[in-house]
């Protein structure tokens, strides 16, 4: 009994373990989002073996987090006779590319002048429009550093937090005074042979600085509402809870997991505020509980907008949203000329958010009405004014027919005159003579041509039958013009 025991608290200290191994990385990549300026001492007084040493664990200190916007950006500044800009924060989206740079950086040796690197840093770190945290990372031998205590105190007072790792042989009192509180977790004196000894809890520090716990509403309705904030936790071993509620709505509680990062609040009431709140749950530590409030926008009945198009002298297309199959029965559009014209009535499916009003009169303004029957009994409408376009002048004059003598195939030429411009064509239609006897009527064949041509052939005419030519408009067909064709003669006839 006892061996089983052992067993089972060996297995749990391995799960526990395996949990921390693995939700401890997720949260330094995607936790934080910030700017860290580093200030390196490169001066003279700063040995090359000292130098190396502070590279190499700015580097590890960095290694765990993701960079760009939105997440962490870095920038290097070096501190010598002239400061140096290594690179500026926009410089570096992956890790791959800041270790590189940090591989190359070249002590600049010379005299440690940190009043000037100090007014470039607050052009870099104040001068932004990111509403993000700020952090200056003071590397340094603490040797002479100069007059500091101005232009830190400017830094602190415009947001920046400044964080100091000095060589033991630093000058501490001046070090003291510049580091943001509080000194315990923000100012390290340390041997360089040593200096790995502080990389975890200086980048706890840190992240404690920029930690992104915001939970941010990113689409709204009347009726929901999506969250989203950065994640903190894995799939595995930890979850979140979430509850909102409204001053008429009860409370109402969801268990999300680990890796979420986004959800989606359904079924709330319009035009009511809501307060939501996220709680990250893991036995590795404790997280503070985010909260966001929010109103959720004025209930849209449809039809909310009515829109025109596709108008022609004897037609327009009326289209209306928002579609809301599941709230809506019906849809009813009424028609009627202005100001007492015959009102007419095309009833539609909930699922369809337009019609095509046809046989209207040239050149008249009608009212149109689009009317919604709610599931709930309620009836909304909404009302717009449209015009019908100009009749089309004629576009074509002088229809000729004559015969094309041919032994296999009797064919028909066909040629007319067009003046009007903005045509898209014609529509050419002919009685054949490929039917049956028995057939009471010959069929018809069509043929759509360019607004180009003015001429063309048409094969297997019917003795005496009819040959129209219509132009086509963006709005439809136009009135064309129609001939008898007198086959096996020379001559046409107009009907």
């Amino acid at each position: 009994m006892k061996s089983f025991l052992l067993r089972c608290v060996f297995l749990w200290a391995t799960l526990q373990r395996s949990c921390m191994q693995i939700s401890v990385p997720a949260a330094v990549l995607n936790c934080c989002e910030g700017d860290i300026l580093l200030l390196l001492d490169s001066s003279g007084s700063v040995a090359n073996y000292e130098f190396s040493r502070l590279l190499l664990f700015a580097a590890e200190l960095l290694r765990p987090f993701s960079l760009g916007r939105g997440h962490v950006r870095v920038a290097l500044l070096q501190v010598g006779t002239e400061p140096h800009l290594e690179f500026s924060l926009d410089v570096h989206s992956s890790q791959e590319s800041l270790q590189k740079a940090l591989r190359s950086v070249v002590q600049l040796q010379g005299d440690t002048n940190t009043e000037a690197a100090l007014r470039v840093t607050q052009r870099l770190l104040t001068k932004t429009e990111d509403n993000v945290p700020k952090v200056l990372l003071w590397l340094t031998d603490g040797v002479q550093p100069g007059d500091v205590d101005e232009p830190m105190s400017e830094l602190k007072a415009q947001g920046v937090s400044v964080l100091v790792v000095s060589t033991v042989h630093g000058n501490f009192q001046v070090l003291q005074r510049v580091v943001t509180p509080p000194l315990k977790s923000h100012l390290y004196s340390v041997d360089m042979d040593s200096i790995d000894i502080i990389t975890e809890d200086l980048r706890e520090a840190i992240i404690k600085i920029i930690r992104a716990e915001r939970l941010r509403v990113v689409h709204l309705t009347s009726h929901s509402a999506v969250l989203q904030w950065r994640p903190v936790l894995s799939a595995d071993c930890s979850y979140y809870e979430l509850w909102y509620s409204s001053k008429t709505d009860r409370e109402i509680r969801r268990t999300l997991s680990g890796d979420s990062s986004k959800v989606e609040l359904t079924n709330l009431q319009p035009e009511t505020t809501y307060t939501a709140s996220l709680r990250p749950e893991t036995n590795l530590g404790l997280f503070n509980t985010l909260s966001v409030n929010f109103t959720t926008l004025p209930d849209v009945l449809s039809p909310a907008v009515v829109s025109l198009s596709d108008s022609g002298p004897r037609q327009i297309r009326v289209s209306w949203g928002p579609l809301q199959p599941t709230r809506v029965q019906r849809y009813t559009v009424e028609y009627g000329a202005i100001p007492s014209g015959r009102v007419h009535t095309v009833t539609l499916h909930s699922q369809k958010n337009s019609t095509l009003l046809t046989g209207l009169e040239p050149n008249t303004q009608y009212l149109v009405t689009v009317s919604a029957l709610h599931v709930d009994g309620k009836e909304r409408a909404m009302s717009v004014r449209a015009c019908t376009q100009e009749a089309a002048l004629p576009a074509l004059t002088d229809l000729q027919l004559a015969p094309v003598e041919r032994q296999e195939v009797e064919e028909l030429h066909v040629a007319w005159k067009a003046y009007q411009e903005g045509l898209k064509g014609y529509w050419v239609t002919w009685e054949t003579d490929n039917f049956h006897r028995s057939s009471s009527k010959p069929p018809i064949s069509t043929v759509y041509l360019p607004p180009t041509s003015r001429s063309t052939r048409l094969a297997h005419p019917a003795p005496n039958g009819r040959v129209c030519v219509s132009p086509i408009y963006s709005w439809g067909r136009g009135d064309g013009i129609c001939c008898t064709a007198k086959t096996h003669t020379d001559s046409s006839q107009w009907d």
